[in-house]
């Protein structure tokens, strides 16, 4: 079993618990048998009771027996100190970052198994497949090592606006320097478009190969090649 840091010598273990819903009455049930007292703690209005014959509470089977009758205003559970259950998911915000180390992996062994991170409307937002060896972004099937999706099958009206699929964008002092992807069908005909642009000042201009290298527009073969592009 995969797990996230590193990886737990033993299983989490919590204990079982019991509420009571209380009358003006001294005898109770247990969810659990018990040998004694002694294998339960109890709590009325979140005050630990004594137990033992003479104090505070009796136990034996299922079987529990108070010394005072409680009211109905009051709360009372207990923990069955004997009864000890195991699972493998940690109790909430019991793992810091800390316990995780620097540097964590994911599925060291190898194993043919997907990763999925789930935004607040998108069930794919970001998505590992396991056996396929791709990841995609709003994707739950990517057909390359990296499939980007928008939420629909395009997005409709983005050709020449500012809401591509896909953006680069410029670092430190340059964030309004963007080099755009995308798709747009909302004119009847999909169509991919590339886009420079700075969101600031307006379009930028695009460099193909700029160290050199044939550019090729609808061909698949350098014999026919684009030398100069008029605009």
């Amino acid at each position: 079993m995969a797990y996230i840091g590193i990886q737990p010598a033993e299983k989490f273990t919590s204990f079982a618990t019991q509420e009571f819903s209380t009358s003006a009455t001294t005898s109770y049930t247990l969810d659990h048998a018990v040998a004694n007292e002694n294998e339960i703690a109890l709590f009325v209005n979140n005050v630990r009771q004594q137990p033992g014959s003479g104090k505070a509470y009796t136990a034996t089977g299922t079987a529990l027996t108070l010394s005072a009758a409680t009211a109905s205003t009051d709360t009372m559970y207990c923990v069955f100190l004997g009864r000890a259950l195991q699972t493998v998911t940690p109790a909430t915000n019991s793992i810091t970052g800390d316990m995780l180390g620097t540097n964590f992996v994911y599925n060291e062994s190898g194993a043919s198994t997907d990763f999925r991170i789930e935004s607040d409307s998108n069930t794919h937002q970001f998505f590992v497949d396991g056996s396929a060896d791709k990841v995609g972004i709003n994707s739950s099937a990517p057909l390359a090592p990296l499939h980007v999706a928008s939420a629909t099958s395009d997005a409709d009206g983005s050709l020449g606006s500012q809401s591509p699929q896909m953006i680069l964008q410029g670092g430190t002092g340059n964030q309004n320097n963007r080099f755009e992807f995308g798709m747009d069908s909302s004119g009847g005909t999909a169509i991919g478009f590339l886009q420079s642009r700075n969101t600031s000042s307006g379009v930028q201009d695009i460099s193909l190969n700029p160290v050199g290298g044939n550019t090729m527009v609808g061909k698949s073969s350098t014999s026919d090649n684009l030398q100069q592009m008029v605009h």
